[in-house]
């Protein structure tokens, strides 16, 4: 099983990769899995690559899961 962070496009050096952002850390990012990224849609992170598109009320939910995962 993987985990996918749910993180916001920042930037973006062409449709290959750029700089995605949660809770404050920006890492690099590739975006060969999904399509036309654009800076501000929120994507799954997996091993440094987007695997999917989510949106705004999914990333919260998804948060408070993996909180309760690693808090408990």
């Amino acid at each position: 099983m993987c985990v996918g962070i749910p993180m916001q496009i920042v930037e973006l050096y062409d449709e290959m990769g750029g700089v995605v952002e949660a809770g404050g850390v920006r890492r690099h990012c590739f975006f060969t899995a999904i399509d036309d990224p654009k800076v501000g849609e929120f994507v799954l992170v997996h091993a440094g690559t987007a695997i999917g598109k989510i949106d705004k009320d999914d990333v919260e939910e998804n948060v408070k899961l993996i909180e309760k995962c690693i808090l408990g």
